[in-house]
């Protein structure tokens, strides 16, 4: 039943009333209705789900959607499992990228008292680059790169993968 989105449910009693139960999966909610009307209400349905859905995952990532301009806040920001966004020198400074990648690391594990990480873990607690957001925020004049120090030319957004 997992990560499937409804339920159709139909019993003896269902079959003599000529009548189906739908049920949602991520709401748990539950609705008797006509088999004859199962075809246009189940196209219904699966448009509310997505809305709720969309609009859940929307939510929560911009609950989990932080700013920051100076290094010291950056992994704890990490730490509590949000999306960084950071001024940035540009995506030709590759060598300040991996410098990130690199202190993040370092510094994510010293905080959790960890000399290494699980060789059995797949993912890093390693920050990486997810993306130069299309919509940048304003960015003021002489604002510095949180990693190199020179002047920023954009927004970037960090994250961990789970």
């Amino acid at each position: 039943q997992k990560g499937v989105p409804i339920r159709i449910e139909v019993g003896p009693r269902d079959i003599e009333n000529k009548q189906v139960r739908i049920v949602v999966r991520y709401s748990g909610e539950k609705t008797d209705m006509p088999a004859d009307s199962l075809g246009s209400a189940l196209v219904t349905k699966l448009e509310e789900i997505q809305n709720g859905l969309f609009q859940k995952a929307k939510t929560y990532r911009d609950e989990h959607l932080v700013q920051v301009t100076e290094w010291k806040d950056f992994v704890p920001e990490l730490e509590k499992h949000n999306l960084v966004l950071t001024p940035w020198c540009g995506g030709e400074h590759k060598d300040w990228e991996e410098w990130v990648k690199t202190k993040s690391r370092e510094e994510s594990l010293a905080s959790r008292g960890e000399q290494e990480e699980d060789e059995r873990t797949a993912t890093s607690v390693a920050a990486k680059t997810l993306c130069i957001p299309f919509n940048q925020p304003e960015l003021p004049p002489g604002t510095k790169c949180i990693a190199s120090g020179m002047d920023a030319t954009c927004w970037v957004l960090w994250g961990r993968s789970y």
